[in-house]
């Protein structure tokens, strides 16, 4: 199944009776298994999760730990970009180089790198001490 497929199908999966936004996303790691992820509510809403976290949560959990590619899908007008907490989680797991393709349910889609996603990120080399 493509990362389209999967993360479309997931996104049916999503939680979501407050803000009735479902968001679906899929991550191929370097070992090129596929893990998916969708968003998940709690009626104490910072207690959610969203679509890319599950997916990272996902991978780790399957043993991977190097991000390949990601797609993210939700119904929108336009592809919506993870939010900037998902955004350092992907870092996290993501060179730079990777692409983030963010696309909706009527089709349209916008491909990004991790850097123009997330310029600047803080990363492990902020911590190194000289």
């Amino acid at each position: 199944m493509s990362l389209l497929e999967t993360a479309r199908a997931v996104r049916e999966n999503a939680y979501v009776p407050y803000s009735r936004f479902k968001v679906g996303a899929a991550i191929r790691a370097t070992s090129g298994a596929v893990y998916a992820g969708c968003n998940v509510e709690n009626v104490a809403y910072p207690q959610g999760t969203c679509a890319e976290a599950g997916a990272i949560a996902a991978m780790v959990a399957g043993g991977d730990t190097e991000i390949a590619e990601v797609l993210v899908i939700a119904d929108s007008p336009e592809p919506v970009p993870p939010c900037g907490g998902c955004r350092q989680k992907l870092r996290e797991f993501a060179k730079g180089s990777v692409a983030i393709t963010m696309a909706t349910t009527d089709g349209q889609s916008l491909t990004l790198t991790m850097d123009q996603l997330l310029p600047g990120a803080f990363d492990a080399s902020h911590m190194e001490r000289a």
